[in-house]
């Protein structure tokens, strides 16, 4: 039988989706926020527990054979922040993203990413510019807001900043969820799960919604909140149950950024994954000085598959992972 060649989404609305790009474009530049191009391939990984990132080698016939292990970013993060590093000013980025073991209604291993950074943003200001960004360029509501601490309380009835392991573990019995326990004693990683499984399908549900102040454990890149240190300055946004992006009030601190990427490591080695290379170019980085911004990363294919109406992110892509 013929395999099929035709793109999986219509030329109609791959001309939309171009519209789109276009759009997004014109925004930035009149928001005088500069393009940048960073590169596809890295010397270093990320240590995220969450991601898998693919990997690739380089051969050099000069001489001797010598190899290169290089992975795919998973997203243009770490470069983007070498050059606010470097006094880029205000940027943003369209580029080709990749993450292993993701394929399905939502996800695809090869992926549009918008990555976008503005100096001396707090993460208030930055969630309002995103907001106005969606509000323009999709003609979406205005979004709202809600602290990832108020989702739990209205969802579940339980404080994520204050719970135990009991009162976790009945939650997980009452929606008959005991299979998914890998990680009794994991509190942040059960938290994690319930608010996937319980509580996202909910969110947004006719517009934009911002979840912020993330729990410290779940900080990532982001800052911790000056007033309450149990959170953190990260927010993700949802619409219709679907993730559209993930932002910070951004870490500046070298030295807790190490230590991060060091419990990464050794989060990674107690569930038997592979410890992942720490990308010592960004960590220079940031010791010679990250300037204050706040950033977000957004899924610009989930982002169009919605502003279209379709339903799954194939239909808005021209050949998705069965067909490239």
């Amino acid at each position: 039988m013929q395999k099929k060649w035709q793109p999986s989404s219509s030329i109609k609305i791959l001309k939309k989706r171009s519209k789109i790009i276009a759009n997004i474009r014109s925004f930035f530049l009149k928001k005088n926020v500069m393009e940048v191009e960073t590169p596809i391939l890295s010397r270093s990984s990320v240590t995220d527990i969450n991601l898998t990132p693919f990997e690739t080698n380089y051969f050099s016939f000069n001489s001797n054979l010598k190899k290169i292990k290089l992975w795919l970013i998973t997203s243009p993060e770490y470069h983007m922040k070498r050059l606010l590093a470097a006094g880029s000013g205000s940027i943003y980025q369209i580029c080709r993203s990749f993450r292993n073991q993701e394929f399905g209604q939502y996800h695809n291993p090869e992926f549009t990413i918008l990555e976008w950074y503005q100096l001396s943003f707090s993460m208030e200001r930055m969630i309002e510019e995103i907001d106005c960004f969606f509000q323009e360029i999709l003609n979406f509501d205005k979004s709202d807001k809600i602290s990832y601490q108020e989702t739990f309380i209205k969802y579940l009835q339980i404080d994520p900043l204050s719970t135990n392991l009991s009162e976790l573990l009945q939650c997980y019995k009452k929606f008959k969820l005991e299979h998914l326990i890998h990680f009794e004693n994991d509190l942040s990683k059960l938290i994690e799960m319930l608010f996937t499984l319980q509580i996202q399908p909910f969110l947004g549900k006719e517009k934009p919604l911002f979840v912020y102040h993330f729990p410290l454990e779940q900080a990532s890149l982001a800052a911790m909140n000056v007033k309450d240190n149990r959170i953190s300055e990260r927010f993700e946004i949802f619409f219709k149950g679907i993730e559209l992006g993930n932002g910070f009030y951004e870490l500046t601190d070298y030295f807790e950024q190490k230590n991060r990427f060091l419990k990464d490591n050794e989060k990674r080695q107690d569930m038997n994954l592979p410890k992942q290379k720490i990308d010592s170019y960004f960590l220079n980085a940031m010791n010679y000085g990250l300037p204050i911004c706040s950033g977000v990363a957004i899924g610009l294919d989930r982002l169009i598959m919605i502003a279209l109406n379709q339903k799954s992110i194939d239909q808005v892509m021209s050949f998705s992972f069965d067909r490239c």
